[in-house]
Order: structure tokens, then C-alpha cells, then sequence
């Protein structure tokens, strides 16, 4: 099922048309029907609010099957995870709307819950994480304080990968990097958290 007629199908689960979809997503209706019709693709952004909206985990909208789960298993012991594209480890980058391909894990390896790569680009969690590995993602809404997230930036439209700390009332995206400067969270300047940093693997 393509990620067109994924929207489709929620859409019409919740009896919602593409025009009342498109004005909860501040967008023209004919962008939804171009969605649907899998003429374009939406931004990461515009996929993270509909997961919101039609109660599904972010990873659905990548997963190449049907169903809703996107940790599939292709042989016994395995799962197939998806990888959702690049994510900054340095300035934001725009994020890219395509997963790019999946990699396969031992599942007795993996944490619980809905699980997706990113790949990282920069040097400003390393020497945590190194440039070109590829990160593993648990889709959550929150972390603790310390621990590295993928977070949404400037207006849901930029992802970048950061350590979430607290200095009194400010919230702080750090870089393990101290060549690199923080991402200060405000009111002006809010941040969506998508999951959690829970290890990263690095091909040779």
C-alpha cells in the first residue's frame, strides 16, 4: 500500500475530505489530492501531524505493507526496520519525505515499541555518534533529560539530532560536540521530539 493511499484510507476512517484534512494541516486541499493520488509526496513535517491526527505511529506512513505495525519479520529471529532518511547532526537540515530502504536486525536485539532508522549527517554529536551511521529511533513523544532524541526544529519543518537538556526553566538541544552551539527551545522557538536515541550502527 502506497503512502497515497495510506492518507486516503485514514482519511476516510476518520470521515474527514481532503479539504478539511488540508485546513487541519494549513495546507491547500489540492496538495492532499496530489498526496493521494501519489503525485507528490508530503514533507516529514506534514506526515508527523497526521500521525497525530488519524492515532497512528509515524513509522506507517514509510512501512511498504499494508499494515500498521512497521517492524515486519522477513525470516525467523529477523525484522525488517525502515530507514526514513537523513536527520542533521549539525545545523537542521531540511528533512527528506522518503525512507530509503530498511535494514535487518536480530530481533531479540531490539527494544520494544515502534522502531525506524535515521542516518546521520555532521559532527555535532560525535564523538557519540559518529558521521554516516545510522541511528536507531523509538517513536516517543518525550525523553529524560540526558538523553539524545530526533526533534523536530523551526516549525516542524527541520530534524536534527540532539541531546535534550534543562538549565533551570530553559530547554536546551546540546550537541556533544562543543565546536557546535545549542538549539535553545521557546515559545517562538518550539521543538517536537519524534522518538529516542537508542543506538546507532556504522556499515564499513
Amino acid at each position: 500500500m502506497s503512502v497515497g493511499q495510506k492518507i486516503k484510507m485514514l482519511r476516510k476512517t476518520k470521515g474527514l475530505t481532503q479539504s478539511d484534512l488540508a485546513k487541519k494541516l494549513d495546507i491547500v486541499s489540492t496538495a492532499v489530492s496530489a498526496w493521494e493520488r501519489d503525485a507528490n509526496k508530503p514533507m516529514l513535517d506534514k506526515i508527523a501531524l497526521m500521525a497525530d491526527i488519524f492515532e497512528v505511529p509515524v513509522s506507517y506512513f514509510f512501512d511498504a505493507e499494508a499494515g500498521p505495525l512497521n517492524v515486519i519479520p522477513v525470516q525467523p529471529n529477523f525484522v525488517k526496520i525502515p530507514i526514513l532518511g537523513t536527520i542533521a547532526c549539525g545545523d537542521p537540515i531540511l528533512a527528506d519525505e522518503n525512507h530509503d530502504g530498511y535494514r535487518y536486525e536480530p530481533a531479540d536485539t531490539l527494544p520494544k515499541g515502534n522502531l525506524f532508522y535515521l542516518k546521520a549527517k555532521g559532527n555535532s554529536m560525535e564523538p557519540t555518534v559518529p558521521n554516516g551511521s545510522y541511528v536507531l529511533i523509538r517513536e516517543q513523544p518525550e525523553v529524560e533529560y540526558g538523553e539524545i532524541a530526533a526533534v523536530l526544529v523551526n516549525g516542524d519543518t527541520e530534524m536534527t539530532l540532539k541531546r535534550v537538556k534543562k538549565q533551570g526553566d530553559t530547554i536546551l538541544l546540546m550537541p556533544d560536540n562543543p565546536e557546535h552551539e545549542p538549539y535553545i527551545i521557546t515559545e517562538e522557538n518550539p521543538a517536537h521530539i519524534i522518538g529516542k536515541a537508542v543506538r546507532y550502527t556504522q556499515d564499513l
